[in-house]
């Protein structure tokens, strides 16, 4: 093993010493929203805050928990992202798997047609009038459907199917498996870092996703989380005068700029807290098991 030289520390030095700073200009603004999440709303207009609450309240989680709309558009958030997610794994799965088989017939034309619903789009008013044939607008899967088939996901799919060896599906057709049992029993457990990383990104769309809840939605207990949230930033757009007398006034705690800090937490702090749950399948090496076991 090579001696480490003074060159090797300095470079060692300064890379974490950068990676330190990067990390410093990346993380404060999220802890900054964070702590003032936990402030008072006039105090914080005051300005001075860096490092901790100065007036620690909980006042402004508690007026947007109160509220029955938040907590409903919470639930609806929670529900379309595991639903969401679970069956646009499957389906784009179960799609680029029979795209992955060399004999497949019409393949060209099935890949053209992919392609060219990648790159081009009808726009906003014909998606609308096909929502509104299939029954699905002011309806939960107006979330769902049409998120199904993710096909940027499917060429990576079909690409990752692709690599596994024909000898592990006809070892599994000869014991008297059909195409189902050997996705469901052999496909699956290989694609684990794939559908991993699918459902990561996937659910991290359907968490954020709000223009279908204020297009296709007219429904308010259907309401997202992240639609609330808008909703409250567009509150801010109220003159900063009449929103100072208003809670002058009132002598309360929480203003409209804290509400928007904090609807930006609870709309945040979910789903960074799933994503290291997900980050250990990123790590590519059960394909390797697989087939040499």
């Amino acid at each position: 093993m090579r001696k480490r030289t003074l060159e090797d520390y300095s470079v060692d030095t300064f890379i974490y010493a950068l990676l330190i700073v990067i990390f410093i200009v990346t993380a404060y603004p999220f802890y900054y929203l964070f702590i003032i999440s936990f402030n008072n709303g006039l105090d914080t207009g005051l300005g001075g805050i860096y490092f901790w609450p100065r007036d620690f309240t909980l006042a402004n989680y508690e007026k947007i928990m109160g509220d029955a709309k938040w907590t409903l558009a919470f639930f609806v958030t929670v529900a379309r992202t595991g639903v969401g997610t679970l069956i646009g794994v499957v389906f784009t799965c179960l799609v680029s798997y029979g795209l992955a088989h060399k004999d497949l017939v019409f393949k060209k034309i099935y890949f053209s047609l992919f392609v060219i619903g990648m790159y081009v789009s009808g726009g906003l008013i014909p998606f609308y009038i096909i929502l509104r044939h299939m029954h699905l607008l002011n309806t939960f899967w107006v979330y769902v459907v049409p998120s199904m088939l993710n096909i940027f996901f499917l060429f990576i799919a079909v690409s990752f199917f692709r690599e596994i060896p024909s000898e592990l599906r006809e070892a599994a057709t000869i014991d008297g498996a059909n195409d189902l049992r050997i996705f469901r029993s052999l496909i699956v457990p290989i694609s684990k870092p794939l559908m991993a990383t699918m459902a990561l990104f996937l659910g991290v769309g359907q968490w954020n996703a709000w223009l279908d809840s204020a297009y296709y939605v007219q429904n308010e207990n259907l309401r997202t989380l992240t639609y609330r949230m808008i909703e409250v930033i567009n509150r801010g757009n109220i003159p900063t005068d009449a929103v100072s007398i208003e809670y002058a006034a009132n002598a309360v705690k929480v203003t409209t700029y804290s509400l928007q800090v904090t609807s930006m937490v609870v709309a945040v702090v979910p789903i960074m807290i799933v994503y290291p749950f997900l980050q250990k399948y990123f790590v590519k090496g059960a394909m390797i098991g697989a087939v040499k076991g």
